[in-house]
């Protein structure tokens, strides 16, 4: 496994752009004869004032409450609109999966899982935000649902970078979720579930499922673990989690792949028995994409 150079993104500029056609292309059929926006601007209804954002319009800012923090940092306006949808997404930022093989990593199939969720939701005007999760399943970081690409552009950067944007301590990621979710939502989970707690995380999903719509992505990653031949008898391994080593022999190394398939097929098991709806997402892009975005699409159109 290779560990991905942190400078190089995701999901570039380039590849947005082709899910966007890509979206735009397989969505129009499900708009047909849908009426015209009701969305005008960045909103009606005024919630409230926070910190400036990239993305954010210059109109918003309050230039009379950012004078009185000397513009450092600036304040903004933050309104709300009726939307048909709210979507946020819990991606997995854990550091298992900035590792790969041949050149693909784990982040990058969650990364473009993410973009097209959110691409997709701007497509139909619908909210996205995003709540990503480390290896403790504790909360990293969150953005505040917020309509329009360039939201979704800064959601993908902050998965990027992996950075925490608030002071939640230890707090378990199921447990901040419910103060993200104003109202109804879709929630995607997006991981590949490699860890130990997943079965406590599928059945607090459960539970949450009552109240939102809530579905499982899950990355196929066996290709991060068929690890090619050596010749050596003993293979050290090192968990970049943990920080610890462990040798394993060669025959088992080979069973690794194996073994992934094996502990996903049980988690789909148990998504089935909890109740909740599960898409794979393999590692070539088109297919992936086409998944997510048929998938996407359906259950919108059954919770109209």
């Amino acid at each position: 496994m290779t560990e991905t150079d942190i400078g190089a993104p995701l999901v570039n500029l380039a590849e947005i752009a082709e899910i966007e056609l890509f979206i735009l292309k397989r969505m129009r059929e499900f708009t047909l004869g849908d009426h015209a926006s009701v969305f005008k601007g960045s909103g009606v209804n005024f919630v409230g004032l926070r910190d400036w954002a990239p993305g954010d319009r210059p109109s918003s800012i309050d230039w009379a409450q950012s004078s009185l923090t000397n513009f450092s940092p600036m304040v903004t306006r933050e309104f709300e609109q009726p939307s048909t949808a709210s979507i946020v997404a819990v991606a997995d930022a854990s550091l298992s999966t900035r590792c790969g093989a041949g050149g693909d990593s784990i982040a990058g199939a969650i990364a473009r899982s993410v973009a097209a969720v959110g691409l997709s939701a701007v497509f139909f005007q619908d909210t996205f935000g995003l709540v990503t999760f480390d290896e403790g399943l504790h909360q990293l970081s969150a953005a505040r649902a917020r309509i329009g690409k360039s939201h979704v552009i800064y959601c993908l950067d902050l998965y990027q970078q992996r950075r925490r944007t608030e002071a939640t301590g230890d707090m378990d990621v199921t447990a901040s979720l419910a103060g993200h979710l104003r109202k109804t939502s879709m929630v995607p989970v997006i991981s590949d579930f490699l860890f130990a707690d997943a079965p406590r995380l599928i059945a607090e999903l459960s539970l949450l499922n009552a109240v939102h719509d809530v579905f499982l992505m899950m990355a196929d990653v066996r290709f991060a673990y068929a690890l090619p031949d050596v010749s050596a008898g003993w293979i050290e391994t090192f968990d970049v989690e943990t920080g610890r080593t462990r040798i394993v022999s060669r025959r088992e190394a080979k069973r690794l792949a194996s073994r992934v398939g094996q502990w996903q097929d049980e988690i789909a098991r148990l998504a089935r028995d909890a109740d909740l709806d599960l898409v794979r997402v393999g590692l070539d892009r088109w297919e992936m994409e086409t998944a997510i975005v048929q998938f996407v699409a359906e259950r919108r159109l059954r919770k109209m």
